[in-house]
């Protein structure tokens, strides 16, 4: 489904602008957005960029996932 607060996130993080990525994600999260669960998935490599990264790591801890590898 199309989720324009996940997208946006998505946009920065292709662009390495993880600061507004992550931001954009923690408004998801808030929003209790169906697509936060899709960044959970650690084979898509559009949210690499974004995994290691400790707020990354908080988001997935909020939304009640393990963290990523």
């Amino acid at each position: 489904g199309y989720d324009p607060l996940a997208n946006i996130a998505m946009v920065y993080a292709g662009l390495g602008q993880k600061d507004e990525a992550i931001e954009w994600l923690d408004k998801a999260c808030r929003a209790r957005s169906a697509w936060v669960v899709y960044l959970a998935v650690k084979v898509d490599p559009r949210w690499d960029a974004l995994r290691s990264d400790p707020r990354f790591q908080d988001l997935l801890r909020r939304t009640g996932f393990p963290p990523a590898t």
